[in-house]
């Protein structure tokens, strides 16, 4: 089982410099940050953007792999998006993974540009959209689209991903919709701890796969440990909640720096970063 980190954008890179290359030489595996515009309470504090700091952190990394967690279409288009994702793909030397999400219709980010929260329904439409634009992006050299919520008129993709046919996608889900859009663009599956992130919420993926025609062995399943599990509290906190969900059948975990609002210590950190995996 592999073993993230996720970095919050919230301080100036001569110190946030530091947590990512910890982040590689400590030995994780992956490493990812919140592509927010701001969040939660830090809506009036610092919070940078989440491709300049993962461009910054692919040149002062050389082997973790970096990602979002998540990105979403509350205030982003998919062709200049699809532009910086190449480009930070190929900053980093193929080792970017693109974090995907629907988004909630609350929080800073649902009504920034000026729009009014979307109902659940067009949240769900505009995602499925969404995706399958971003994935003809990032594959085809030029891309023609006239959909529901986008538009691409001959958007060029040269030269394309390092990472061919494309950067791997990890798209959350936690409904039957959204693990059939996982299923069939993601190599990963992802969920929250606190969202249903347990043997029943992975039966079902496993159905949606089996549905699809997708060999549910084939998509790996993360969690992100943030809001109601504490795996930094100490080594022994580590291992309990490591195992329980090593024994459902996650392939990946990804803890939280220890920082406010999530707590935990540097010390454990490192020490869980030395534990084995497997």
């Amino acid at each position: 089982m592999r073993l993230g980190v996720c970095i919050l954008p919230n301080a100036r890179w001569a110190e946030a410099r530091e947590r990512w290359q910890r982040a590689e030489s400590l030995g994780f595996d992956h490493a990812w940050t919140y592509d927010h515009l701001t969040w939660r309470m830090f809506r009036d504090k610092p919070w940078f953007g989440a491709v300049p700091t993962l461009t910054a952190a692919a040149t002062a990394t050389s082997r973790i792999r970096l990602g979002t967690l998540i990105a979403s279409p509350n205030f982003r288009h998919p062709v200049p998006f699809a532009k910086e994702l190449m480009s930070l793909d190929d900053v980093s030397g193929g080792r970017f993974t693109l974090g995907l999400g629907a988004g909630t219709a609350s929080g800073f980010d649902a009504t920034a540009l000026g729009q009014d929260a979307w109902s659940a329904r067009e949240r769900a439409d505009r995602f499925e959209e969404f995706v399958s634009l971003l994935d003809r992006l990032l594959v085809e050299r030029a891309t023609t689209h006239e959909g529901r919520f986008y538009s691409a008129d001959e958007a060029r993709a040269i030269p394309g991903c390092v990472q061919q046919p494309r950067v791997p996608f990890a798209i959350a889900a936690e409904g039957p919709r959204g693990m059939r859009l996982a299923a069939r663009y993601a190599e990963t599956w992802v969920t929250v701890d606190g969202r249903g992130a347990g043997a029943g919420q992975v039966a079902r993926l496993d159905a949606v796969c089996e549905e699809t025609g997708r060999d549910p062995t084939s998509l790996g399943r993360l969690v992100l440990l943030a809001f109601r599990e504490r795996p930094l509290e100490s080594v022994d906190a580590y291992r309990d909640v490591a195992g329980r969900y090593r024994e459902i059948g996650f392939t990946d975990l990804v803890v939280q720096w220890p920082e406010e609002p999530f707590g935990g210590s540097e010390a454990v950190l490192e020490a869980i970063a030395a534990e084995p995996r497997d």
